[in-house]
């Protein structure tokens, strides 16, 4: 079933979709136009999966006694457009026409800021350990609907966007896999 966005850019109700909104938002510059979709991983603490502690993260509620790797994360005000679960639940935290706090310092194609004018999507996972079928299977939702919304020219790793400073998705990421199953050809993905 392919996923749909309502006028507001938010996903329609469907089964496995969740909408949690996140005050770590706001408005693109005038006159942005989303032209980029930027991949990334996330798990909290590094490599655990299924726990409330990325929602938490995006929500700003997150409990920082829960393990004391997360202390490190305390002030930090992040989000992203979505999360993809291993289990291939989508859970949305910030509207396709808003600008999620994803990216941070970045630069694609001679352009700064690239929150500006992309959509984020972390999906659970390390940079190392193979994302699931699921998550795949996901992508293949969301994706078509993103791009009847929205002239996306290229998806790219935030490693790619922000080389030095991240390296997620990682090697554990299947490219090929991504761009044959969302229609994206080898000039709109990242350099082999």
């Amino acid at each position: 079933m392919a996923l749909q966005l309502d006028r507001h850019g938010w996903l329609r109700p469907a089964p496995g979709v969740t909408l949690m909104p996140s005050p770590n938002r706001d408005a693109r510059p005038a006159g942005a136009q989303v032209s980029l979709l930027v991949l990334h991983n996330i798990s909290l603490p590094p490599g655990r999966f299924g726990g409330p502690e990325v929602a938490g993260l995006f929500l700003n509620r997150l409990d920082y006694g829960s393990h004391p790797w997360l202390e490190r994360l305390r002030g930090l005000r992040v989000s992203a457009h979505f999360f993809i679960r291993r289990d291939g639940a989508v859970i949305q935290f910030v509207s396709t026409e808003d600008r999620a706090w994803h990216a941070g310092v970045s630069r694609y194609a001679g352009r700064e800021r690239c929150n500006d004018f992309s959509i984020g999507i972390e999906l659970e996972g390390t940079d190392t350990l193979p994302y699931a079928d699921a998550q795949y299977q996901a992508l293949r939702q969301l994706a078509p609907a993103l791009r009847s919304r929205y002239p996306l020219a290229a998806a790219w790793g935030h490693e790619h966007i922000a080389p030095g400073r991240k390296t997620d998705p990682g090697p554990a990421f299947n490219w090929t896999r991504f761009g044959r199953e969302n229609g994206f050809a080898r000039r709109q993905l990242p350099p082999a």
